[in-house]
């Protein structure tokens, strides 16, 4: 679930079955929880016509700036896109950002939020700087480190009475802190408990916090730098995919491979 819509498109080297395009589809009859790290986006748009009398950078005169979700509110925002009613549990700080990032939220149909508060805690927020449809900057306003373990008990406390009422559970990390730790382990607890599938979508190395996940999906980076194997081409993703199954008790491995679509490895 990176970027702005997940790819579904066949791989080459492993087309996507039907039965996940059906589940795709059948969001539309279902509840998805989602849980972990909740950003902000905000995008500053204008025009440069001159140099700064300062330094050599570029003066942006602002015309409109837009605050989206991000992280996990992406996702989010992606899953009410297919059709799917969303309950999110994630945290935000004590700030402006995250009174914007709850109200963004708050306000997007389909979606039930439970997003708690740490005090003294920065909400995580991404400012990119646009002009004539380049970036010219980005700056990001962040505490990537482990939420208090108060709240992160609560958190999975609310996961936990949730998990019952959705049809998956989806983890998305970006490493920001709400899913550090043990927390993972839990919730995917609760969800087996619950009987429920779980879902992860991983930033960086150290899949084994989400080991016995039902669906793993790396992107090639994240899978290389998890195994430690070459994944240039489609017989190296496919047997790295393999070995971060086995190694993890993972149901499925799904790559994804942006223009070159995805690769599926299950137990078949």
């Amino acid at each position: 679930m990176h970027g702005p819509a997940p790819d579904l498109r066949p791989a080459q080297s492993s087309a996507i079955p039907a039965d996940l395009l059906d589940a795709v589809r059948q969001l539309k009859r279902g509840t998805v929880l989602v849980v972990g790290d909740a950003m902000l986006d905000r995008y500053v748009y204008g025009r440069v016509e001159r140099i700064s009398p300062e330094a050599p950078v570029p003066v942006l005169a602002v015309e409109r700036e837009v605050a989206l979700p991000g992280g996990a509110g992406n996702v989010v925002r992606n899953l009410t896109a297919l059709g799917a009613a969303v309950a999110f549990v994630s945290i935000v700080g004590d700030d402006q950002a995250g009174s914007d990032l709850t109200g963004l939220i708050g306000g997007q149909p389909g979606v039930e939020p439970w997003l708690l508060v740490q005090g003294g805690r920065a909400t995580t927020t991404k400012t990119r700087f646009v002009a004539s449809g380049q970036q010219l900057l980005r700056a990001d306003h962040e505490q990537a480190v482990p939420i208090h373990p108060r709240l992160a008990d609560r958190l999975v406390r609310i996961a936990a009475d949730a998990v019952a009422a959705t049809t998956v559970m989806v983890l998305s990390d970006y490493r920001k802190g709400v899913l550090a730790g043990d927390t993972a382990a839990k919730l995917i607890a609760a969800a087996r408990t619950a009987g429920r599938r779980v879902v992860v979508d991983p930033r960086g190395g150290d899949p084994a916090r989400f080991a016995g996940a039902d669906l793993i999906m790396p992107d090639c980076a994240e899978l290389a730098l998890s195994t430690g194997l070459p994944c240039g081409t489609d017989a190296e993703i496919a047997a790295a995919a393999h070995a971060l199954r086995g190694a993890h008790n993972f149901g499925a491995v799904l790559v994804l491979r942006g223009e070159a679509g995805v690769t599926l490895v299950n137990a078949d």
